[in-house]
């Protein structure tokens, strides 16, 4: 868990002239100070900066309500940065005195989100400075209201029950939580609460952002005891106005938190000079060998993060990574980033020390990762550490394509499908192979076209006699 970050303390009015040095009598030495002791402590709690690419942060859903009691190293607020969903603690005791950035709303890091303070009795003058021209120019420019609020709060004025259960519909109309049986969206909190509460996440419509479930969703369903309402409601959803791929037409959808960070990353990426090699390598032996220890758990993604790294080792200079552009550094771990494709975005989980890890253990820790990526709980280390990245879209029967390099990084490498493919082979005559290309894009003020036909060609050799990868 992260911890809420910068919470300086702001000092009562009182506290601040006792703060102020008095001037000293003319020929009339006083005796000291006793030290001065600040009665007052509000702090601003600040959004943290939950990984070293995240410039703002989204809040999925706030733990605590204003005026609840906090203990140091309890949960507050759910946070979205740019990879993950994080639960955010607090260093310091005190009650949440006011909550300047609501649920959905935007921040920049280091922005004020809440008011935290030290006793019941600053309560009052923390919600006050909450409300300061200040604070409320500072929160409204950092936290936009999430589009459906407004028309919740709207229909809840007249009949609560009644509006909630009429409103269902029409949410579950353009955003719900969870459709065509793809994964429920839902913040960790909501989860946690749906399972004690013996709530099912598949019959709640979302308030959040894009249909994600929040806490007070799954409150709200639990006390209306709608589930079987809802599950009789559900087949009657109108679908008319969305296209064949569940989008609604003419739509405009903002940026989730990771889509922005990806495209400043991708314009980011335009900066630096690449170029790129591809290469034809025979899979036969590596598919014999995936076939033989499929059954054992180990995935391809594993087998071919495993062949990489090895490759690595004897090119060093293909993991090496030029961040200033005036030096280059030669990576001292083989860190292996695989691209995968979430309803959020694109992330890419790290094997870290691919070189050093069987690929019996890498293959249970990508599909741990994989997991996590998808419910948006990778730590920072686990999505930020990669030295070398695949993107493998082999799987949709793609034959070749080009990938763009990630900032901070050397080279990233792009694998189509095996495929078989007539060949002729050393004496003469015409046979068929399982063949696959694959393209790496590679930093060209580092990495020169010598340094990545040298790898390739190690890289094939591996992937042509496997032996060493189930070392």
């Amino acid at each position: 868990m992260a911890h809420l970050l910068h919470t300086p303390f702001l000092p009562s009015s009182s506290s601040s002239a006792a703060l102020r040095r008095s001037p000293a009598s003319s020929g009339t030495r006083r005796p000291p100070a006793s030290p001065c002791v600040v009665r007052a402590k509000i702090r601003e709690i600040f959004m943290p900066a939950l990984s070293s690419t995240m410039t703002e942060g989204k809040i999925v859903s706030w733990v605590k309500s204003e005026g609840d009691k906090l203990s140091k190293g309890e949960s507050v607020v759910v946070v979205e940065s740019d990879k993950a969903d994080m639960d955010v603690e607090t260093f310091y005791d005190g009650y949440l005195a006011a909550i300047m950035v609501d649920e959905g709303g935007v921040a920049a890091v280091g922005a004020p989100i809440a008011l935290l303070a030290e006793n019941e009795d600053e309560i009052e003058q923390a919600k006050s400075k909450a409300q300061s021209p200040s604070s409320a120019s500072s929160s409204a420019s950092s936290s936009p209201a999430p589009a459906p609020a407004p028309a919740v709060e709207a229909q809840s004025d007249k009949a609560p029950v009644k509006a909630a259960a009429a409103a269902a519909p029409a949410v579950a109309s353009t955003h719900p939580a969870s459709e065509g049986g793809k994964r429920v969206v839902a913040s960790p909190y909501a989860k946690k609460l749906a399972k004690e509460l013996k709530v099912e996440l598949g019959r709640i419509v979302g308030t959040g952002p894009l249909g994600r479930i929040v806490a007070k969703d799954v409150e709200a369903f639990a006390a209306s005891g709608a589930a079987a309402a809802a599950a009789a409601a559900a087949p009657a959803a109108p679908v008319a106005a969305k296209s064949g791929g569940g989008v609604e037409l003419g739509s405009v959808v903002p940026f989730t938190t990771m889509q922005s960070a990806v495209s400043r990353n991708m314009v980011e990426s335009l900066g630096v000079p690449t170029f790129r090699v591809g290469y034809t390598i025979t899979t036969d032996a590596l598919d014999a060998l995936y076939k033989k220890i499929k059954s054992k758990g180990v995935t391809m993604t594993a087998l071919l993060a495993k062949a990489t790294a090895l490759a690595l080792v004897k090119h060093p200079v293909v993991n090496s990574s030029c961040r200033d552009g005036n030096s280059f550094t030669y990576n001292s771990s083989i860190n292996i980033a695989v691209a995968v494709a979430t309803e959020g975005g694109l992330i890419t989980p790290v094997l870290q020390d691919a070189d050093k890890v069987d690929v019996y253990t890498l293959s249970r820790k990508w599909k741990e990762l994989v997991d996590k990526a998808r419910a948006k709980q990778l730590q920072p280390h686990e999505y930020s550490t990669g030295t070398f990245t695949l993107s493998n879209l082999g799987m949709f029967g793609v034959d070749r394509f080009d990938a763009i390099l990630p900032p901070g990084t050397g080279a990233i490498m792009a694998v189509g499908s095996s495929q078989p493919t007539v060949v002729a082979t050393k004496d003469g005559r015409i046979g068929m192979k399982n063949q696959m290309q694959v393209n790496v894009t590679a930093d060209h003020r580092v990495i020169y076209g010598a340094d990545l036909a040298q790898f390739l060609q190690t890289l094939s050799q591996i992937i042509e006699d496997p032996k060493d990868l189930t070392f």
